[in-house]
């Protein structure tokens, strides 16, 4: 048998010199000496250096285009998997919106992947996670227990804690040896925990209290929140660097994903505590702050600019989305006077 793969080996050595030399025979110029491979070698060398170059170049804006979504549908509503009658709309739809999200988080991308480049993407999910973020801490503390007088519910406390999770994190990155879980995953098991919450809502396990105090705590928060973006916003637009500015559009987008967040949060709890509205008459100033809220959302300018107040040639992107979340903060404030009386 070795005797058969000897005699194997040795004609395949000697089919492969027979066809390199054929090769070499083949590029050679009349009278010239044998080069060998080199031109072969060379000319593969530079097309796979050109090769790399066209990918490098094309990878990154394609790969943004393809991976940038900025999706602001204010007519977003609960998907059915996380509908649960007798529980909370609002939980339902922050569960949707963050599932969805999740499937599409770029905050934390690696160097290597090309939605790191982007910057509008992020700072809008961020933005709207920290709104749900808000939400599930009010939840805990209001919304979620016998006025404050009981103990947390644990499904909340679970939330509240896994939404405030950094949006930044990727396995590695944070300064970590061993890799952590990555932001999205967090994100998913406090939809989770939302779920069990609402689940046990709608069985009479544990408390949604929909009283007016409620939900003028939570009303105070928002605005309080609100305050602070709006803060932000002047801080940069007084600055008036029109469209040279590398991050009015990061100030901009971050705001308009809270104003997303707390629209359709408010928006849907404006169902759950429908009776409460109705009795005191603030459902019209009710969907005047929503559509406050609705119309900042919304914007979405093909570029970014900060320019000055008074220019006639350059606008104010960030004074345009003030406008409608001050808008938004005094109706808020309105609404919770009239829940008082």
């Amino acid at each position: 048998m070795s005797d058969g793969f000897s005699n194997l080996r040795a004609r395949v050595v000697n089919a492969w010199d027979a066809v390199m030399e054929r090769r070499r025979a083949g590029t050679q110029a009349p009278g010239s000496q044998p080069t060998g491979d080199v031109g072969v070698s060379r000319r593969g060398v530079v097309r796979i250096i050109l090769g790399v170059l066209v990918f490098l170049v094309l990878y990154y804006p394609v790969g943004m285009i393809w991976y940038q979504s900025i999706d602001d549908d204010a007519n977003l509503q609960p998907a059915p998997e996380y509908v649960v009658p007798g529980g909370s709309k609002a939980v339902a739809t922050v569960a949707t919106m963050i599932s969805r999200e999740a499937d599409h988080w770029a905050p934390n991308m690696p160097f290597w992947h090309p939605a790191a480049a982007l910057d509008n993407m992020p700072n809008f999910q961020l933005g709207e996670v920290y709104a749900v973020s808000r939400f599930a801490v009010e939840l805990g503390d209001y919304l979620g227990r016998v006025r404050g007088s009981s103990s947390i519910d644990p499904n909340l406390d679970e939330a509240a804690g896994l939404f405030k999770y950094d949006g930044r994190t990727w396995y590695w990155g944070q300064g970590n040896i061993i890799p952590t879980a990555k932001a999205e995953s967090q994100y998913r098991r406090g939809v989770d925990a939302l779920m069990r919450y609402n689940r046990d809502v709608a069985a009479g396990k544990t408390v949604y209290d929909r009283r007016a105090d409620n939900l003028i705590a939570f009303l105070d928060r928002v605005a309080a929140d609100l305050g602070s973006a709006s803060a932000t916003l002047d801080a940069h637009a007084k600055l008036g660097t029109g469209y040279f500015d590398m991050t009015s559009d990061d100030v901009f987008y971050d705001v308009k994903g809270k104003m997303y967040g707390y629209y359709l949060i408010l928006r849907d709890l404006g169902d759950d505590f429908s009776g409460v509205i109705e009795q005191k008459n603030a459902t019209l100033i009710w969907q005047n702050m929503l559509e406050s809220l609705r119309e900042g959302a919304e914007m979405r300018p093909l570029i970014v600019a900060n320019g000055k107040q008074d220019s006639m040639l350059v606008p104010s992107h960030l004074s345009a989305l003030g406008f409608h979340l001050l808008r938004a903060r005094t109706q808020i404030r309105e609404i919770g006077d009239s829940l008082q009386k």
